[in-house]
């Protein structure tokens, strides 16, 4: 199938100009001026239009289970909602159980991703750390294709991982040349803060805020983490930007990002 979309303006990330795109089985072929339409060929007047790329979400949860819970949307229902709004891609979290196997859990999220309505990729978590963790982190590199794995300050209970386990697998991203992200926040003061929240009968979304004031999203990892390459998120709180220009100042990789205003360009 063939696709002439004629008379837009091509907007990239470095320019906007006028120009026809020629599209061949879902690739872009050829961009110009005035391409006359191959047989059998359809015709998208673009006139006064802006004509651009898909968006590339990097932060989605599609059908997680977590805690008790599992997301609302799955893979076919938020892509396609996605693909409405204009992204074409996500980037969604492989997040193993503690003593799961790495390459297990990227399985089955690869089984769930069958059904997308869109291009998709995974971050994958480190939830805890043994040798078996360490290779499996190499062949989800090597032959899958992942560069990027998600480490969890908070969520004691569940995911949260101390600093020997952030260390190691810090330190075995930089061999494999992938990127760390991680949730920064100091996951015991949530934790007593959570129950604080319980004593005093606050059980609605006010308690989420409430247990996480700014002096407990203040302690991503230093500026002389092993990473060279981390991405820290959640940054909302004013008292880690300190941390974050240490971290720039020392040659340590990209600042923290707040959740809402990711740039892929950028990062990636």
């Amino acid at each position: 199938m063939s696709i002439l979309i004629r008379g837009g303006t091509v907007v990239t990330a470095e320019h906007s100009f006028r120009a026809d795109v020629y599209c061949e089985n879902g690739s872009i072929v050829a961009i110009g001026d005035s391409f006359d339409p191959p047989p059998g060929a359809q015709v998208v007047d673009a006139g006064g239009m802006y004509v651009m790329p898909g968006g590339i979400d990097p932060h989605t949860h599609m059908e997680l289970p977590f805690m008790g819970t599992v997301a609302s949307e799955d893979f076919f229902t938020g892509t396609s909602a996605g693909a409405a709004g204009g992204t074409t891609m996500i980037i969604d979290f492989v997040i193993p159980s503690p003593q799961q196997s790495l390459l297990e859990a990227y399985k089955q999220w690869r089984s769930w991703g069958e059904k997308a309505a869109t291009d998709y990729s995974f971050h994958v978590a480190v939830t805890w750390w043994s040798d078996q963790v360490r290779e499996e982190m190499g062949v989800l590199t090597r032959e899958h294709g992942v560069n990027s794995f998600k480490h969890f300050m908070a969520y004691k209970g569940a995911i949260m991982v101390d600093d020997g386990i952030l260390l190691n697998s810090f330190g075995r991203a930089q061999e494999l040349g992938a990127l760390c992200t991680v949730h920064a926040e100091n996951g015991e003061a949530v934790f007593h803060l959570q129950k604080k929240m319980l004593e005093l009968g606050i059980t609605g979304p006010e308690g989420h805020a409430l247990s996480r004031p700014p002096q407990v999203r203040a302690r991503p990892p230093s500026a002389q983490s092993p990473s060279p390459t981390c991405w820290v998120l959640p940054s909302i709180s004013s008292m880690s930007r300190p941390n974050r220009r240490r971290r720039r100042s020392a040659g340590r990789g990209p600042p923290g990002i707040a959740c809402m205003a990711r740039c892929w360009r950028n990062i990636w």
